[in-house]
């Protein structure tokens, strides 16, 4: 028997039919499943690093992972309409859950590094197959509802992930933040091949695999010159210059085959459209702010605050709690208005805001204050991620949707990854420069970033530790906050495209 297919939605207003629900709720799973591994290892950091050691390689948990599925999501766009987004979403969901097993057994920290590229491998197909779906059945006007859901799924993983995250930490292992992938990627399996009927259609397509090995070499090669420099390799350091020059390398090689490539990954015909370049742009930097700044939280608040892994994923919820309301506020908003162009200056100033509000923060600064500013945060960035992959799918034909909606995604992911990198290494140097004076005063220090080691030193050689540790996370949120700053201006540019009513057929 033939399977059926979805018909699209013939244009706005229209209630969705029971086949078009399900499939929408099913690909809600699937994001919430890549964007919860995003964010369930922030909590456990500490106790990752006090048990594996490698606190100048702490970044990396969360850099390979999102490295490894940033250099993957252009690929998965055309694997999608080559094979069918049923199968290459099923395969994805499979190796993101090998990946998650094997993170569960690692036993140091180069292995843990490995194994979630290994995850984010399957992680990144999750992402980018299930947003390309909506844009076949779900006509733009009605687009931002559905666009606003799955901000809105992502703000819960960013909610529910922190507070599992220590949870599990406190009460169990910090292995089981991977384990608990298992039982919902299975989950996730059961109800794709039930409710996702796969589209018999089939467009083939040129693979630009030479695109793709020059975009790992680069991504590869300027995030470790980022992460590395300073840290681990001294400035001085030719084995670092070397790396940054594979990096250009793979640069400008990526340009080249973009040029000559059949199919590239990104045709560069696309920044012809100021839609598609200012809202790459964008999103590069709020990846960057927003991963690059927000994974040091945890940190801050059970090294300088004291909080247990639990109560630091609670002490999160205002900062997602706000990015989940707006980004769904701000779809329902832009699918009955038609006007999206306002969302995106309104969130970057507000971003900007609770950025440079987050370095304000002291030793003596109250609870409520962070839940303030977490808060204007998260308002902020929930209505800037989203409403950006509208106004590229709005201002694109509909031909090229597909590859235009996965540049966007490329760009934010490559943002995050090079965020986590480039913060995590101001923050590493900063925290070691620090901790250096305070050994050469004579304070003994202990070995590992262990929140409870910490809280048990002399009065005085604490007080000094945490003074030192908060000046490292305010580093990170100063340059998130001049990034964020940057996204604002860009935004002011960003013009308005119409609404289509009707979905590609």
């Amino acid at each position: 028997m033939k399977p059926e297919t979805l018909t699209p939605l013939s244009g706005s207003g229209e209630e969705s039919p029971p086949s078009v629900r399900l499939l929408m709720g099913a690909l809600m799973l699937v994001m919430l499943l890549s964007a919860l591994d995003q964010t369930i290892v922030s909590t456990a950091l500490p106790t990752i690093v006090g048990e594996l050691g490698g606190l100048d390689r702490l970044s990396w948990i969360v850099t390979a992972y999102m490295l490894a599925s940033t250099i993957v999501v252009p690929l998965y766009g055309k694997f999608g309409d080559l094979f069918g987004r049923k199968t290459v979403l099923q395969i994805s969901v499979v190796l993101f859950l090998i990946g998650s097993a094997l993170c569960g057994l690692a036993q140091n920290m180069e292995q843990l590094i490995f194994t979630r590229a290994l995850q984010g491998l399957g992680g990144g197909g999750l992402m980018v197959v299930s947003m390309a779906a909506v844009a076949d059945v779900i006509p733009p006007a009605d687009r931002g509802k559905y666009q606003g859901l799955f901000g809105g799924v992502f703000g819960l993983a960013t909610v529910v992930g922190p507070l599992l995250g220590g949870f599990i930490v406190q009460h169990a292992s910090w292995r089981w933040i991977f384990y608990i992938n298992l039982p919902l990627g299975l989950f996730a399996l059961l109800i794709i091949n039930a409710v996702f009927k796969a589209n018999t259609k089939r467009k083939p397509h040129e693979i630009d695999y030479p695109g793709a090995v020059c975009l790992s070499l680069a991504l590869v090669g300027i995030t470790l010159f980022t992460s590395e420099g300073g840290t681990l390799r001294a400035w001085s350091d030719p084995q670092l210059w070397c790396i940054l020059a594979f990096g250009l390398v793979g640069v400008i090689g990526f340009i080249y085959e973009e040029r000559r490539a059949w199919e590239p990954i990104i045709p560069l015909t696309l920044f012809r459209n100021r839609s598609f370049s200012l809202s790459s742009l964008m999103a590069f930097i709020v990846g960057m702010s927003l991963f690059g700044s927000v994974t040091f939280l945890p940190l801050y608040l059970q090294v300088v605050k004291g909080s247990t892994p639990t109560e630091a994923g609670l002490q999160l919820l205002p900062l997602m709690g706000g990015l989940l309301v707006t980004s769904i506020v701000s779809g329902r908003i832009i699918s009955r208005t038609g006007r999206y162009r306002l969302f995106p200056i309104a969130g970057t100033l507000l971003a900007t805001v609770g950025m440079a509000l987050m370095t304000t923060l002291t030793l003596q600064s109250s609870l409520w204050q962070i839940y303030l500013y977490a808060c204007v945060l998260g308002m902020g960035m929930g209505m800037v991620m989203q409403v950006l992959v509208l106004a590229v799918q709005s201002s694109v034909t509909p031909d090229s949707i597909g590859v235009a909606t996965s540049s966007v995604t490329l760009f934010r992911s490559v943002g995050g990854s090079i965020g986590v990198a480039l913060f995590g290494a101001m923050f590493s140097h900063v925290l070691k420069s620090g901790l250096t004076k305070l050994v050469e005063k004579g304070d003994v220090l202990p070995a590992t970033l262990d929140p409870h080691a910490v809280h048990h030193l002399p009065h005085d050689v604490q007080q000094a530790y945490l003074q030192v540790f908060s000046e490292a996370v305010h580093s990170a949120f100063q340059m998130a906050a001049v990034v964020m700053a940057v996204a604002f201006l860009l935004s002011l540019f960003l013009p308005e495209s119409p609404l289509r009513s009707k979905a590609k057929q």
